[in-house]
């Protein structure tokens, strides 16, 4: 079971920016690809960007595209998630999971998540 710890979230204004920090203890950590989600009240987890485990490649659901960058550091266990131009739009929890690439589907357990809410 990989576990994971999100951190790094705030209120912040619309433009404004955030970088969130993924991290897990699992030495198995450099062989995972992993995404960020997040997920609205109600709602399930959307995957926002994925990374694959040697960090050569990173995809982006359309609306993020541009203004986030999903990067990973194998040496300290931790995935980045850096938010530029932030809209109220991005408000979410967000999450941090082991994913299949193909399907972008998390295969890991769930934790608690780091709340980002952009607002005036």
């Amino acid at each position: 079971q990989v576990q994971f710890v999100e951190s790094g979230g705030g209120l912040v204004q619309p433009g404004g920016s955030l970088r969130l920090s993924c991290t897990t203890s699992r030495f198995t950590f450099s062989t995972l690809p992993v995404g960020w989600y997040r997920q609205a009240p109600g709602k399930g987890p959307d995957l926002v960007a994925s990374i694959t485990p040697a960090g050569d490649r990173t995809n982006y659901r359309e609306s993020v595209k541009g203004r986030f960058t999903i990067s990973r550091d194998n040496t300290k266990n931790t995935v980045y998630l850096q938010m530029n131009s932030l809209k109220p739009e991005d408000t979410a929890v967000y999450l941090c999971n082991t994913l299949a690439i193909g399907s972008g589907r998390h295969t890991g357990t769930w934790g608690q998540g780091t709340q980002v809410t952009v607002s005036s």
